[in-house]
């Protein structure tokens, strides 16, 4: 930015050239005056799951240069192929999943014509549900009217992937449309089948056969085709981390590339037949850093191969994550689905899945699949989120995270490769390992407070929701010997709706809803902040709480505890109040007849007199909440 001075005449002057360059140890002197001397790495630093270090600010000076000069369009494409505006935006590629062919078709019409421009269509197999596709016919019947030319079609078909492929490919002749021009994927997946169900229905070296033919033909019948699909999903929603979930990404790669070259298909060919499926979630920086690293570590696998330029054309798709969607006030999830997709049009993926807000409950109505697709139309459309080139790069902060997780997962990556490879390190347990790890980890965060789930541990709403959905649709069951320990998804907030699910069903047996007594001492202000935190500590665990504007005394609040005919109290307020009256309060709720005094807060040095005073528990955060509300069910009565 530049100043021009009127009495100069059009000479340009630097605003800047009239100040120093601030250092770093100036910053740092003015951080300590205002953080009093406390400790910075404690204070100001954070890390992520992955332990990747989070600096309170970023500068030139610690951005990735390498990646500063690196500019959208050129190898290794972590700011995305292309450098030019024209062209950019992603597809729209919303996931269908109805049981029925004829419904599938009418759900397929619909998004087509509401605005999505592609369709997963999800297939019903062992261990999943989907649409029941089980000759060409019914693929005919599913797509019909749609123009693959126009709209590409993926398939998500699991341990069923190559028959829906073999009915797919024998349907195209059917479907009134030039079978030359079809833009499909075929998710043919065998290590990501084995990783999520641990099975597969014949030997490694068979389905491996059995995936190269399927390729073969698919490429003779439609030359577009993408037939292969390195799934890392699988791994996110069964609880991975970023970097363990790229390093699967990277390592199933490698094993697909080594089962090309085995069939005589160089890596610039392979490459070609192949799309990627990354999962994005509530994190948005971490989910931009991930897909720009994951572009990264794609072209320097396929740079090893010899097939660098090939990286170019990758197509990279996005999932919406299950993993952190929930069931209770489940419009919460629209602001899921939102980061979701916002992270991964940042990020620069080319197609993007937006989960429907009633993802967790069951099956979706039309009002749900409307909800998730107008989510991607007014990002793209209303927002421009996918008309800017690597729109978050040059931030020195994405730039750096992008950078330390790439090399996170790369590290990840040699030790599976170093195990023998993706299927030995499933086979050696060494993967479900690490991902039971990354996800004991991060359900403790949650449990302590650390990390909160709006609508389930942070502001949960008791009472009907008013969400309306339908029933899940059934799974058929796999049937196959187990060959290794799958990789089971789970969600984040399921712990927490397992104490809800128990309260509910307690309820249901006509007993009335497990209630506390807040026994809120002086006035709003002094104790509405643990007051609030209670309410929706205990909400969290099914438990409801009877709140007041705080009452003066200890007297007074046992005179409407005892009137309140619950036999549970929690005394709530300040530090100053509770050196005042916490004592004589837990004393009066006794006498007045609490079997249960519960107190917010931790007691610090005063815990032997409280104790001693009849406190019977202290609620506070960094304990496991999970445990807790669990442990105050049972004294409340609810049984599972």
């Amino acid at each position: 930015m530049t100043a021009t001075d009127p009495a100069a005449g059009a000479s340009a002057i630097p605003l800047a050239s009239d100040f120093e360059a601030a250092t770093r140890e100036q910053w740092l002197a003015l951080v300590d005056k205002a953080i009093k001397g406390a400790d910075f790495e404690k204070k100001l630093v954070t890390r992520t799951a992955d332990g990747i270090r989070v600096e309170p600010i970023y500068t030139r000076a610690t951005a990735n240069e390498g990646q500063q000069s690196a500019l959208p369009g050129q190898a290794p494409f972590t700011r995305g192929a292309s450098a030019a505006v024209e062209g950019l935006g992603w597809e729209i590629r919303q996931g269908i999943r109805a049981t029925d062919p004829a419904r599938a078709n009418t759900e397929i019409l619909t998004e087509l014509n509401g605005g999505s421009n592609g369709v997963l269509l999800e297939i019903e197999a062992p261990g999943q549900a989907g649409c029941r596709i089980t000759s060409a016919a019914d693929m005919k019947t599913a797509l019909s009217g749609m123009r693959l030319d126009l709209a590409p079609l993926e398939l998500k078909a699991g341990l069923g992937a190559p028959e829906a492929a073999r009915h797919l490919i024998a349907a195209l002749p059917g479907l009134d449309i030039p079978s030359k021009s079809a833009l499909l994927f075929l998710g043919l997946d065998p290590i990501g089948s084995l990783a999520r169900w641990g099975t597969r229905p014949a030997s490694l070296t068979q389905t491996l056969a059995e995936t190269i033919a399927i390729v073969r033909v698919a490429r003779a019948e439609a030359p577009a085709v993408r037939t292969v699909r390195v799934d890392s999903t699988i791994y996110h929603e069964a609880g991975a981390n970023d970097a363990l979930e790229l390093a699967a990404l990277g390592a199933t790669l490698i094993a697909y590339l080594r089962m090309f070259e085995a069939a005589g298909a160089a890596p610039a060919d392979a490459l070609a037949q192949m799309s990627f499926a990354v999962s994005t979630d509530t994190d948005l920086f971490a989910s931009v850093a991930k897909l720009r690293a994951a572009r990264r570590l794609i072209w320097r696998i396929a740079d090893a191969s010899g097939a660098g330029d090939a990286a170019r054309a990758l197509h990279i798709s996005a999932r919406a994550s299950l993993r952190v969607m929930a069931q209770r006030d489940s419009w919460t999830n629209m602001l899921r689905s939102t980061l979701s997709c916002a992270g991964a049009a940042l990020g620069g993926a080319d197609a993007i899945t937006v989960l429907p807000f009633t993802a967790a409950l069951g099956e979706a109505d039309d009002f749900a699949r409307r909800c998730a697709r107008n989510i991607q139309i007014v990002l793209q459309e209303e927002s421009w989120l996918g008309r800017v080139v690597d729109p978050m790069g040059g931030s020195w902060f994405i730039e750096a995270l992008t950078d330390e997780t790439a090399k996170a997962a790369w590290a990840l990556m040699q030790e599976i490769e170093a195990k023998g490879g993706i299927i030995a390190a499933l086979d050696q347990g060494f993967i479900q390992d690490r991902v039971a790890a990354d996800a004991a980890a991060r359900a403790k965060a949650i449990a302590t407070g650390k990390q909160d789930l709006t609508g389930v541990s942070a502001f949960p709403l008791l009472g009907d929701d008013g969400v309306t959905f339908a029933p899940p649709a059934a799974v058929p069951p796999v049937r196959s010997e187990e060959m290794v320990r799958p990789l089971v998804p789970h969600r984040l907030a399921e712990p927490f709706e397992a104490l809800r699910d128990a309260s509910d069903a307690f309820v249901a047996k006509g007993n009335p809803a497990p209630t506390i007594f807040l026994a809120s001492i002086g006035a709003v202000i002094d104790h509405t902040g643990r007051s609030t935190w209670v309410k929706n500590y205990l909400a969290a665990g099914g438990i409801a709480s009877l709140t007041t504007d705080g009452y003066a005394s200890a007297d007074d609040a046992a005179k409407a505890f005892k009137a309140s005919g619950v036999t549970t109290a929690c005394i709530c307020s300040s530090d100053a109040l509770y050196a005042e009256h916490a004592e004589a309060t837990a004393k009066a709720l006794k006498a007045a007849g609490a079997k249960l005094v519960l107190m917010a807060g931790r007691p610090g040095e005063r815990e032997a007199a409280l104790k001693a005073a009849g406190v019977d528990q202290f609620l506070f955060v960094g304990a496991d909440a999970v445990a807790t509300l669990k442990g105050l069910q049972g004294k409340l009565g609810v049984t599972a």
